[in-house]
């Protein structure tokens, strides 16, 4: 009697199923629809090839185009091996090294023979991958021995793969893809055949350089960019996306609104111009009106502590590389030949602020009834951030957090992490993101803590997050993120979506058991006892920097009327409008609006494209007629038209739309 393997099907159905049997014959039985549709399978939870035969009893899914998420990595993986293929037959003689799937696409790295690869190779390489997905070539997996591997890329010529075959275990299982006569190795998975491949949902974007193995020391190869998606319409929103990128990269508004710049003497550093600072200074007055109604209590903290506060706190041996460090003391070196050698007391810059917080905290004696202790800070960080990670101000060495830690007893936790998700969500609502992701990252692979604290601590941020008030749409997205916690604690991310659909990662609030263990916080417990309390360390904006330009991009410059540096300018059409131009602008100040005037001898139509560039909200035009008349003529940024009112009627309508969200509301 043969041996038959039980495969359970996502409805709880089993079949049973001869050895050698694949996922792919599963599917035909189900469907001819099912057997089309599908592009791989998913084996206990692992996605692998159609058409590899199953190993035993085992649960099954069938992947199909609707599973997004696996669906386009498989897509972008078969695009980068089409891409290879096409590449080497259109230029002889080209070695291939490395192509992985990425976030939006795929690339490989090639070594060509007579000159590196250009922007202007892309479309030829397009039209050859075309015409080997309409070829609709199987891939097939093959297992290899090293030495096996090792003789085909010399054979082939292909040095670059032959060093990192001569480099991998022997014992290991080592796989190669072949789609026709190419083949390179590879892990995979991937889908049946290059056919299921949509001819045009991808796009080759741009050839760079890239080193060897990331050494410069090594050969320097030509690096393939592609972007692929399912089908065309995928394809097309992700180019419209990118266009709407560009239109709204924060650098270039940022420097067309007169907001920041950046330059080489304070490099991953902003100097924030008196309209950009404006922003900043609305943005954390909201941010101050709305912690203090919730209970926070705001401190300031040093930005420079000794190495062994650090050391203690357990971030020396974690962050050390990414801390700028200072001697405590730097001897007199007025004589030449003084040298200093480094040694001594350090000190340095503190790169977050929960253990200055800790230290606040360990001040006097705290009772279990003065829990939970709601402690924030606007607090200057710096972190030693490569050069090549700077990016305008979205990654930047100096830094300003909308910090707070909690200090909760353990009964407390739950509740204070459900009020805190419930003010986070109120607070995007108002700076206009109506849409997030809610994500639990738990333990990573080197941790303090045990893992009956770790079990404890992502069960508390599950349940929390379960039991809030937050829109039953958003609790619907959540998901978990094994392996992305923190060293000393999992967290809660909250991930923005944008005008244009991007995502990025913002607030977050951690469960800390261990720095509060580290470095002896403790309370007086009902007991009388000493209890450690449970540290919630928590933002809502992250960072002013890089929220500010999240903010710029989502509204394209175009900010809320609260929030805009300049909320109206009062232009004129004639000169003989000065005076009164000059009387609006003090009418409209004294209301609290932030205004400016234009009274240069330029054309009316020149100062409204001026205005526009700069994307002032509101500019009032008046002439002699509205001098005469007390009116002013409001045009709206992005409208064509205008509207004619009183300057009494418009200063209250003004006055109306520029008020903070949060008093508006009543939420002061």
């Amino acid at each position: 009697m043969s041996v038959m393997f039980r495969i359970t099907l996502p409805d709880g159905s089993v079949r049973e199923v001869a050895p050698g049997t694949t996922p792919a014959d599963v599917a035909a039985a189900i469907g001819p629809g099912l057997a089309k549709a599908a592009l791989a399978a998913r084996i206990d939870g692992q996605v692998r090839d159609l058409t590899r035969p199953f190993d035993g009893d085992t649960a099954l899914e069938l992947v199909t185009a609707k599973d997004e998420k696996d669906a386009l990595e498989l897509a972008r993986h078969d695009f980068a091996h089409v891409m290879a293929e096409a590449v080497q037959h259109l230029f002889p003689g080209t070695q291939i090294t490395f192509g992985p799937a990425t976030e939006d696409g795929f690339y490989y790295d090639f070594a060509p023979k007579d000159r590196p690869f250009t922007d202007e190779d892309l479309p030829a390489i397009e039209a050859e991958m075309r015409a080997i997905i309409a070829r609709n070539e199987p891939f097939t997996r093959e297992v290899w021995s090293r030495e096996q591997l090792i003789d085909t890329w010399k054979s082939q010529g292909e040095t670059f793969k032959a060093e990192w075959a001569a480099e991998l275990p022997d014992g290991e299982e080592l796989t190669i893809y072949r789609q026709g006569a190419w083949l390179d190795m590879c892990r995979g998975p991937h889908m049946v055949s290059t056919g299921k491949l949509d001819p045009n949902a991808f796009k080759l974007t741009r050839v760079s350089g890239a080193y060897w193995r990331g050494d410069q020391n090594n050969a320097m190869l030509s690096r393939v960019y592609g972007t692929g998606w399912l089908n065309k319409k995928q394809l097309d929103q992700h180019l419209f996306r990118l266009e709407e990128a560009a239109k709204r990269d924060h650098r270039k508004i940022g420097q067309e609104m007169d907001l920041f710049h950046l330059q080489s003497e304070a490099q991953g550093s902003v100097f924030w111009h008196p309209k950009g600072y404006m922003i900043w200074r609305q943005l954390e007055a909201y941010m101050r009106r709305r912690l203090d109604a919730a209970g926070y209590r705001e401190v300031k903290t040093p930005q420079l502590m000794d190495a062994r506060q650090w050391e203690q706190s357990g971030h020396w041996g974690k962050y050390r590389e990414n801390m700028f460090v200072v001697p405590d003391e730097v001897p007199n070196t007025e004589d030449e030949g003084a040298i200093f050698t480094g040694e001594g007391d350090l000190m340095a810059l503190k790169p977050m602020n929960c253990p200055a917080h800790v230290l606040v905290f360990k001040q006097g004696i705290t009772s279990y009834r003065d829990l939970p202790i709601r402690m924030a800070e606007f607090g200057c960080c710096h972190r030693n951030e490569p050069h090549g990670a700077l990016h305008g101000i979205m990654r930047v060495r100096q830094f300003t957090q909308d910090d707070a830690h909690i200090f909760v007893r353990e009964d407390q936790l739950v509740g204070e992490v459900q009020a805190f998700c419930e003010l986070l969500d109120s607070v995007y609502k108002d700076l206009g993101f109506e849409d997030y992701a809610v994500k639990l990252a738990l333990r990573p692979e080197k941790r303090f803590g045990s893992d009956e604290m770790w079990d404890q601590a992502e069960d508390e941020l599950r349940r929390a997050v379960h039991s809030s008030n937050l829109p039953e749409a958003i609790k619907a997205k959540f998901e978990e993120l094994p392996g992305e916690g923190a060293f000393y604690a999992p967290k809660l991310e909250f991930h923005l979506t944008d005008a244009i659909g991007r995502t990025w990662q913002v607030g977050t609030i951690q469960s800390d058991r261990v720095l509060p263990e580290r470095l002896d916080a403790a309370y007086v417990g009902a007991d009388g006892e000493r209890h450690r309390p449970i540290m919630l360390h928590r933002a809502i904006l992250g960072t002013f920097e890089r929220f500010i330009g999240i903010l710029i991009e989502h509204h394209a410059g175009r900010f809320p009327l609260w929030l805009a540096p300049v909320q109206a300018v009062v232009a004129t059409i004639v000169s003989d409008a000065d005076d009164y131009a000059g009387q609006v602008a003090a009418e409209l100040a004294k209301a609290g609006i932030r205004v400016e005037t234009d009274l240069r001898n330029e054309k009316i139509n020149y100062k409204v494209r001026e205005h526009s560039l700069a994307k002032v909200p509101n500019l009032l035009v008046v002439g002699k007629r509205e001098a005469d008349e007390g009116t002013v003529a409001i045009r709206r940024l992005g409208s064509q038209g205008q509207e004619v009112l009183t300057l009494a009627a418009a200063i209250e309508m003004l006055r109306a739309e520029a008020t903070p969200p949060d008093l508006s509301a009543g939420r002061a």
